[in-house]
């Protein structure tokens, strides 16, 4: 397990797919705004492919999120797009409704960091979120990302269209938070 302040980065458990998928993809609106593709919704028992981890996809690394104190789950968390030529990839996590507001972001954003850049040895970690996503905004400037743009009217999301910002953070700019 990864450790941050709060919480710890961990492998994906069975159980946990249920609990993610419910609280994070089974809402419609938080569902549209989480992803780039449209919501639907997916039979009973069927492999949700956003949950479900397939070790065998090098260009993506998913974990499940949990408290520190107690283990409780509280979200999920990914680097994904992983280029091994440019070393790059980017950052992207879903924090359980209940999980929401208690510096959790914070912390997920950082072991990423940590992960991506002591870990996988990338050069360049990048976010892209909605312009209104201002916990994510938030979580992300707090550990050295630097807005580099906005994608105008570039996520069609519950019949709008929303500005998408986009954060980058270079190895060298990284400030580690934290001690393997």
């Amino acid at each position: 397990m990864l450790k941050g302040n709060k919480v710890g980065l961990r492998a994906r458990h069975q159980e946990d797919i249920p609990v993610l998928h419910s609280e994070l993809y089974d809402d419609v609106v938080n569902g549209s705004r989480a992803e780039s593709a449209p919501w639907r919704p997916l039979t009973p028992g069927t492999k949700d492919p956003r949950l479900a981890v397939d070790d065998s996809r090098e260009g993506l690394v998913q974990f499940s999120v949990v408290e520190l104190e107690g283990n409780t789950l509280v979200g999920m968390a990914t680097l994904w797009g992983i280029d091994t030529h440019s070393r790059s990839a980017h950052i992207g996590m879903g924090l359980r409704p209940a999980a929401r507001g208690k510096g959790y972001g914070t912390d997920v954003v950082g072991v990423l960091c940590h992960y991506g850049f002591v870990a996988r040895g990338m050069h360049r970690l990048q976010i892209e979120t909605l312009a209104d996503n201002a916990a994510m905004l938030a979580a992300a400037e707090r550990n050295g990302f630097v807005r580099e743009g906005v994608l105008r009217s570039s996520a069609w999301v519950m019949g709008e269209f929303l500005d998408e910002v986009l954060l980058g953070l270079l190895a060298e700019e990284w400030k580690p938070t934290l001690k393997w």
